[in-house]
């Protein structure tokens, strides 16, 4: 388990894109979204030019561990399977509701961790 000697939320650049795209089809966290499609690096980029604005990306020690975003109100969150279970899932929900105070989430109802989270951090949220 990773020890957290520092966390920050910080804007998403160019660099960001694929570790986004390589988390969010990772084969532990894409069960847990709506749409559970490969994306293109290609298609990943096309998105991120349009949308960056509006995510962040969680260092913990200086190393990105997961990325947070909220478009149309609808919250979209991914921690990186080494860094699950230390508070960064929380730490970044925390964060990104500060910055987008009406968002909320759409959740799988079998996502289990998601809706633990969501209630832990008293962010609403609907089951799909």
């Amino acid at each position: 388990m990773v020890k957290i000697e520092s966390i920050e939320m910080v804007q998403v650049q160019e660099s960001h894109y694929e570790f986004i795209r390589a988390l969010r089809i990772h084969p532990e966290n894409i069960k847990g979204f709506l749409t559970q499609t490969t994306i293109s690096s290609e298609d990943q980029m096309k998105y991120m030019k349009r949308y960056s604005g509006c995510y962040r990306i969680c260092l913990v020690n200086g190393e990105p561990a997961g990325y947070v975003g909220v478009i149309d109100k609808d919250i979209r969150i991914c921690t990186h399977p080494l860094f699950k279970g230390i508070g960064v899932g929380y730490h970044m929900l925390s964060e990104i509701i500060k910055i987008f105070p009406e968002a909320s989430g759409r959740i799988l109802k079998e996502n289990i961790a998601s809706q633990n989270l969501f209630i832990k951090c008293n962010v609403p949220y609907e089951l799909i």
